[in-house]
């Protein structure tokens, strides 16, 4: 069976955040899969979806800080009318992605013990962002 949802996170300041909860509730129909997977696909190109450690804060903080100093914003850019966060945030969503794919079973989502769904939020005001969540499996 398929079931393709989309789900609006709401407007989150720059960095990495957290999303798992908020699209485990978006899916209930995830309680039925025996076996899946669930793919996640961001309509945003200044914004990303990793999959990290869930349970330290800092990790979250080091990664916004890291990306930081991998893509500067005071780079010479050539698109510059949405801001000087703007280039930089599509940047670094090119290097980490807009999509994941997450296996299914049992009923749960299928993610290490340490491991959450981030978003990462590349603008400092990025708004709104949406998210089109597709689960495909056997359901019980």
């Amino acid at each position: 069976m398929w079931i393709q949802r989309e789900i609006v996170l709401d407007a989150k300041p720059r960095g990495f955040h957290l999303i798992t909860q908020v699209i485990i509730e978006a899916l209930p129909e995830l309680e039925k899969v025996q076996v899946g997977l669930l793919h996640l696909f961001l309509q945003h190109t200044s914004a990303s979806l990793t999959i990290n450690e869930n349970a330290d804060p800092d990790v979250r903080f080091d990664l916004e800080n890291s990306m930081g100093m991998i893509v500067s914003e005071m780079g010479d850019y050539a698109h510059s009318l949405e801001g000087p966060d703007d280039m930089p945030a599509h940047v670094k969503s090119t290097l980490i992605g807009s999509e994941l794919t997450i296996p299914v079973g049992a009923g749960r989502l299928r993610l290490g013990t340490w491991q959450g769904i981030q978003l990462a939020e590349h603008r400092n005001r990025g708004g709104n962002r949406r998210l089109i969540a597709t689960l495909n499996g056997q359901f019980g």
